[in-house]
């Protein structure tokens, strides 16, 4: 009777427990195949039950159910390829259609049969394989041993003290699982002895469950909380039980009060007890602050300081947490997750996803975000300075650039003009190429005393797709996108936005040579985005890197600071210049402008 209520309880719970995981299956990695496995395993409960429950009669029924077990197995092994993020697809192919093969075997061959076993006392049919049946044992024992061998492989190599927890508790819970169906195993072998491990069954879907839940869903742990502080409950209701023979009057209503006394006694502590298990790391001390603030202290972006806080409170807490800092996608997995925002000169943070949790663990995230916001203060404080050097030493590299520069376009205009004089009476295209070179030279000095002046922009407010049109007038091959169909209001310098366009449209047509030039502009979210593009060769790799530098032309003759000015002057504006990807161009130069009303 033991054996048959362990197993009921068993089914019971795999099925409910398949429900839970259906209702959370966006925060665990393969749940859908959890739930498949639970399902097999409540499909072997039942087909090793159903002789017992309605009779001999349903030996065939109850054989092919059983003979899906390699399926299961199969799902098993499947399971822990996505649970450690290991896919591999081609293993998993191979181990499906093995166990396909062997369950098709067991339904065309009868895989065993249903006995009378006197050692499993209370339990009046058992299963007992033959040759096949063994064959098809032997399958799914090597797929559930695969599945371990990933799990253990997983943990070995991992370098990150979470996963390796979850991979172990995922571990020790199919290691408790195999430990109790081996029980099955006495009857198999001819081994006359009462398989009590069969008895913990109950235990295995609750254990593998939570201990997959326990570091991707918050809501477990508050369920495994209340059910470990009852179960210390029930253990010192059942430690006082004997006690109380030392009363001086037997009364099981006196009993039943001192042990109900004692329970509710001790409800406080074994509550705290249960807490400390499911949530470690307990109350933060001036010591923990001090090593926090320490471990933040060295993270030099807001990037690295989110990585570290992460990290570090996942640790402490036990479980995942995420940590957004000064982000403003927030979104991502159901797991909890500590926000911490600028608020005007301040930065605040706040708990998302911590209602579930007991006011222990919250206070311990709460205090961790006192640290963080501190530290995300100074880190900002320290871009900013940062910023602001880098900022001087630009100028001062442009204030020495622009001295030298007017030097030098002062001493070399004369030269040039002596030249473009001595070759007067020369030849046609000899006075052609001086003219050329002449030109190349007076414009490389035009565009360095641009680049290294100082710089100012002129805002107004003007309709971008009209301005576009109107520069456009002066390339006639050049195209009109779609965006400029319609009007685009932008605040902007007109003369400086008439530059960047004009060395962009320059650079493209040279580029794309008898090929396609478009313009387009388009509004995504608070920018406005202007977009010059070619179908000529591309940008090479080489250049890619530094094409916004100096003196880097991708252009035959060019001075190699067309880019670099526009690169300055959407610097000026707050925005920015980049090359990008749009399709069908091989090339695609993009200002970004931001909107101001």
């Amino acid at each position: 009777m033991a054996l048959h209520i362990a197993l009921a309880l068993a089914l019971i719970e795999t099925l409910a427990l398949s429900l839970v995981l259906a209702a959370w299956a966006k925060s665990v990695p393969g749940a859908r195949l959890l739930i498949v496995f639970l399902l097999g395993v409540a499909t072997w409960v039942v087909g090793n039950e159903l002789p017992n429950w309605w009779g001999i009669e349903m030996t065939g029924p109850a054989l092919a159910l059983l003979a899906t077990v390699p399926l299961t197995s199969a799902a098993f092994f499947h399971f822990c390829t996505i649970f450690v993020e290991r896919p591999a697809r081609s293993a998993v192919a191979w181990v499906y259609a093995l166990a396909a093969v062997a369950t098709l075997l067991s339904l065309i061959v009868r895989p065993g049969d249903f006995v009378h076993f006197e050692a499993f006392t209370g339990v009046e049919w058992v299963v007992v394989p033959n040759r096949v049946g063994w064959i098809t044992s032997l399958v799914w024992a090597t797929s559930a041993a695969a599945g371990m061998w990933v799990l253990g492989c997983a943990f070995w190599q991992s370098r990150q003290a979470m996963q390796r927890r979850q991979i172990a508790a995922v571990g020790l819970a199919c290691g408790w699982g195999l430990a109790c169906t081996s029980g099955y195993g006495f009857a198999a072998l001819g081994i006359p002895q009462y398989p009590w491990q069969v008895l913990a069954f109950p235990a295995y879907p609750l254990i593998l469950v939570y201990g997959i839940l326990r570091y991707k869903v918050l809501v477990a742990n508050v369920w495994a909380r209340r059910a470990l502080a009852w179960a210390i409950l029930l253990l010192l209701g059942l430690l006082v039980v004997p006690l109380t023979v030392l009363l001086p009057v037997e009364s099981r209503w006196l009993t039943a009060g001192l042990v109900a006394a004692v329970c509710l006694s001790l409800a406080g502590p074994a509550r705290r007890l249960a807490e400390r298990l499911v949530y470690p790391g307990g109350t933060p001390t001036a010591q923990d602050l001090e090593a926090w603030r320490l471990a933040l202290a060295s993270a030099p972006s807001m990037g690295q300081l989110a990585q570290s806080a992460s990290a570090l409170l996942s640790q402490r807490m036990g479980l995942p947490v995420r940590v957004v800092i000064d982000a403003a996608d927030e979104s991502g997995d159901d797991g909890p997750v500590l926000v911490c925002l600028r608020q005007g000169l301040k930065w605040q943070t706040r708990l998302e996803g911590f209602e579930q949790a007991p006011p222990g663990p919250q206070h311990l995230a709460a205090l961790f975000g006192a640290v963080l916001a501190e530290t995300a203060a100074q880190v900002d404080l320290a871009a900013a300075a940062a910023s602001r050097e880098r900022d001087r030493q630009l100028q001062a590299r442009l204030a020495e650039l622009g001295a030298l520069a007017a030097s030098v376009a002062h001493d070399m205009r004369n030269p040039l003009n002596v030249i473009a004089m001595a070759v007067a009476f020369a030849p046609e295209d000899t006075r052609q190429e001086v003219r050329t070179q002449i030109a190349r030279m007076s414009r490389l000095a035009d565009d360095l005393l641009d680049y290294a002046k100082p710089w100012q922009v002129r805002l107004e407010d003007f309709d971008l797709t009209q301005h576009i049109v109107g520069i456009t007038r002066h390339f006639a091959d050049v195209e009109l996108g779609p965006g400029l169909s319609q009007p685009l209001r932008l605040r902007a310098d007109p003369a400086r936005l008439d530059q960047a366009l004009g060395n962009l449209l320059a650079n493209a047509r040279v580029a794309a040579g008898e090929r396609r030039v478009q313009v387009d502009a388009e509004r995504v979210a608070d920018r406005i985005h202007v977009h010059v593009c070619d179908d000529g060769p591309g940008v090479p790799a080489d250049l890619r890197d530094r094409l916004f530098e100096p003196f880097a032309s991708r252009s035959p003759g060019g001075t190699g600071l067309g880019l670099a000015i526009v690169a300055r002057i959407m610097a000026a504006h707050g925005g920015q210049v980049a090359l990008t990807e749009r399709a069908p161009w091989s090339s695609c130069f993009t200002l970004t402008f931001p909107e101001t009303r």
